[in-house]
This record gives C-alpha cells, structure tokens and sequence, in this order.
C-alpha cells in the first residue's frame, strides 16, 4: 500500500557515494520530480558526489564529509537543524549512512528490507521497502518510489553541463567517430589488461574511429592510460586526469561509443544514452551493469564465480562477489572486438 495519497511536502534522500550508485539514484529521483514537481527534495551525499549533482535540478544538496569523523556528523545534523521531512529514503545500507539518519527528522524513515537491508540498516528504518524480482540496483532504488506511490516507469535520467565543459570537450573531437575509453576504476582489481585494450583501439582505429582515453587523476588510472599509450602502435589521445568530473560528463555525452570497467563514467554514459560496453568480471553485471545497456556488457563473471565456487550464479546468495583479483583477466579481447562491431552495427555508428 502506497504511503502517501497525495504528494508530500518534503522527502530526503539519503545516498552518500559513489559515482555510479548516486547516477542509479538520480533516476529515482527524477521519478518522484516528475510526479510530484512540488514536493521539495533534499539530497544528503558526498563530496565529489555533489558535483556530480550539480548536474540536476530542483534538488537542495547537502554534502557529509564522511572523512571528518564525528565532526562531519555533526555538520550534517546541524545544516538539517530544524527540519521534518515527511519521508527520508535511506538509499545506502552502509553502517555510516544509517548513523547520519539519526540526526535526521522524518515521519517516516524508507530502507531496504531483509533480503537487501546490511550493516544493521534495519535497525534505522521504520519503513521495509519490499525487494524487487529484478537484482539490479536500480530496481532496488525504484522500488522506494513503488513503496512511497510512485506509479513505475523505464527510468529515465535528465543531466546537464555548462557550454563551457562542452568547449573543452569540442577539440578533442573530430569528424570521424570518437571512442571513449575510461581504461580503470578506482578499484584495481576491476580493471582489464593494458593488451586488451590495445587489441581493442587498433581494431577501432582500423575501423575509421578517433579513440580518446578518459580518467580521474588517480595514480591507478594515469598509470593504465601511460601503459597503453606506450604499447599502442596508432595514435591516440589521453587526457586521463585532464577533466573535471562535468567535463567528463560532456565528454561522455559528446562520444559516440564508450568503453569502461565497473566505474563510475560506465553509468554516467548510461545517463546520457551514450551505449556503453561494460567490462565485468567482480560484480555480477545484472546487478551492477549500466542499466540501458545490458546486452552490451562484456562479462567473466559467470565463468569466474564458478571456477571459484564451484556453483552458477543462479544458486549463490543475489549479490555474490568474486574474490579473484585476476578475475578480469578472463575477459578476452576477440571478445570486445566482437561486441564493437555488434554495438556499432546495432547503434548504426558505422
């Protein structure tokens, strides 16, 4: 049964990190927007996850320092001094998440139920949201918008940059196609072999496109990028640590095809319905996947999750993970290739 008839006055999301997770939440989000344009929503989220939302409208943002401690608790809890919210979405089960919803007043406060709910989430929550059939974690989120009263729809995501990241991207671009390939994650144990993507550029380069690779300035990444450009015969550009997150955003838009791990820039190029080809190998892509694109995914992880336990998918709990750090050298690269050429056909990108 829905919790509200007519629309609130005022609900709080609760979805402190990460990149992709909060690109998942902002089509959620623009749900309840689009259905209730006058209920006044406010966003509890992370730094750099903030300016990513800069992104969107409508929303008021309140950014947590999750790194300072109690005092970063205690900020939060003041900014929010004085508020009742009619309902507050407690989109992220993490232990640190549910602490900041103590300081926050709500008549009703929405979390995961039993099948989904970790870390004690349970106990901070007086509203179990009912889990989806579907595993993956936007239906999750969706379904708090079944539970408040939100009739469902496909999601669908509304994002914007300034004309001045779009100028920063525009030289990068030429007239022929432009790949986007964001090599690495933050997470190393994610990220596909330098040889694979060079097998990859030279089949795109042969094939008339301009191949850019893309990334935040972390060392992991900046690595990655120099280790391809170094074993890559054609040329190619790397901006990798070059962007600010809106410019990535625009250079995601800007693209005409986009290569990634499980990042990040996989699900903001879901938002911005650039295709994408998702290499996955850790986190079973039907969970974690970019959710328009699917069946563009590029995936070990069947293979991998049952050489280390002996078992498919389909009989291990919903969100099992594989522990092999070399899981994703399973992924070959005929394989890639092979979903290029499928992706451009099917996209007409030729």
């Amino acid at each position: 049964m829905a919790l509200f008839t007519s629309p609130p006055q005022s609900i709080c999301i609760l979805r402190l990190s990460a990149i992709g997770d909060v690109c998942n939440t902002i089509a959620a989000v623009q749900a309840i927007q689009a259905h209730w344009p006058k209920t006044q929503i406010t966003w509890v989220t992370g730094s750099l996850e903030a300016k990513l939302l800069k992104s969107i409208q409508g929303v008021n943002i309140v950014v947590f320092d999750k790194k300072a401690g109690w005092r970063g608790y205690r900020d939060l809890w003041r900014q929010l001094h004085g508020q009742q919210f009619d309902a507050l979405l407690h989109m992220q089960y993490a232990l640190r998440a549910s602490i900041a919803t103590l300081g926050i007043k709500a008549n009703y406060k929405l979390g995961f139920d039993a099948d989904r709910a970790q870390d004690f989430q349970q106990l901070f929550t007086n509203v179990k949201v009912p889990s989806p059939q579907k595993m993956h974690v936007l239906d999750g989120l969706l379904a708090f918008n079944d539970t408040l009263g939100i009739p469902a729809e496909f999601p669908s995501w509304q994002l914007n940059y300034s004309q001045q990241h779009a100028d920063w991207v525009e030289p990068l671009l030429v007239g022929q196609r432009n790949l986007i390939i964001v090599p690495a994650a933050s997470k190393g144990y994610k990220n596909w072999t330098a040889e694979g993507y060079v097998a990859v550029i030279n089949h795109a380069v042969e094939k008339g496109w301009k191949v850019i690779l893309a990334g935040s300035p972390a060392a992991i990444e900046v690595e990655l990028g120099a280790k391809i450009e170094a074993l890559c015969s054609h040329t190619i550009t790397n901006v990798i640590g070059q962007s600010s997150l809106m410019q990535m955003l625009a250079l995601l838009d800007m693209g005409d095809l986009v290569i990634a791990p499980d990042t990040g820039p996989t699900h903001m190029a879901n938002a911005m319905q650039t295709p994408v080809i998702g290499l996955y190998a850790h986190h079973n892509p039907q969970r974690t996947g970019p959710y328009r694109y699917l069946d563009y995914v590029v995936s070990a992880y069947e293979e991998a999750i049952v050489a280390e336990t002996g078992k498919a998918s389909r009989e291990l709990e919903w969100r099992a993970r594989v522990k092999d750090k070399h899981a994703m050298q399973r992924i070959k690269a005929e394989s890639v290739v092979a979903m290029f050429d499928h992706v451009v056909k099917s996209e007409a990108l030729q």
